[in-house]
């Protein structure tokens, strides 16, 4: 079984400025931050935020996936700001998924906001149709929003 999440999140800041974010180790360092309680805690096991990077999210207690999970940058696109990324170790390769992968990609609106485009693709045995129903695009989603608000807030505080 194949399958895709996508959801766009129109936030009121110009590109440049949440690519800063997304495509650098600042996103896990703000989803910390801004949503530790919510989703959990990231932190980069090996790598300087290019492909190869490695980054571990434990999930909060309660959470839809148990435990952690280990993602690996395949793909930072400065030009075209773009950030995919797979799932290698924990999550929901543990439960089945392989692959389980996650594309974040920046697009300009206009001068003074931007689109933010979270995607999920996975391909998963048949026999796992129940486990695959329990995939959220909404942790990504939150993200998003978070990361917009916090940016539109300091952008507004430095005026």
């Amino acid at each position: 079984m194949h399958g895709h999440l996508s959801q766009d999140t129109l936030v009121a800041v110009p590109a440049a400025v949440i690519w800063d974010v997304y495509g650098s180790l600042e996103l896990g360092r703000l989803v910390n931050k801004l949503l530790g309680d919510v989703i959990g805690i990231v932190e980069v096991i090996e790598g300087d935020g290019d492909v190869g990077t490695l980054v571990k999210v434990t999930f909060r207690p309660g959470s839809p996936v148990d435990g952690y999970m280990i993602e690996k940058f395949t793909k930072v696109d400065d030009e075209n700001r773009v950030k995919e990324t797979e799932i290698v170790e924990g999550g929901y390769k543990a439960l089945g998924f392989d692959p389980f992968r996650v594309r974040l990609e920046i697009l300009e609106k206009d001068s003074r906001s931007s689109i933010i485009r979270s995607s999920i693709e996975y391909e998963v045995d048949d026999k796992l149709a129940a486990v695959a129903s329990q995939v959220s695009i909404k942790p990504l989603a939150m993200i998003a929003e978070a990361i917009g608000k916090h940016l539109l807030d300091k952008e507004t505080a430095q005026l």
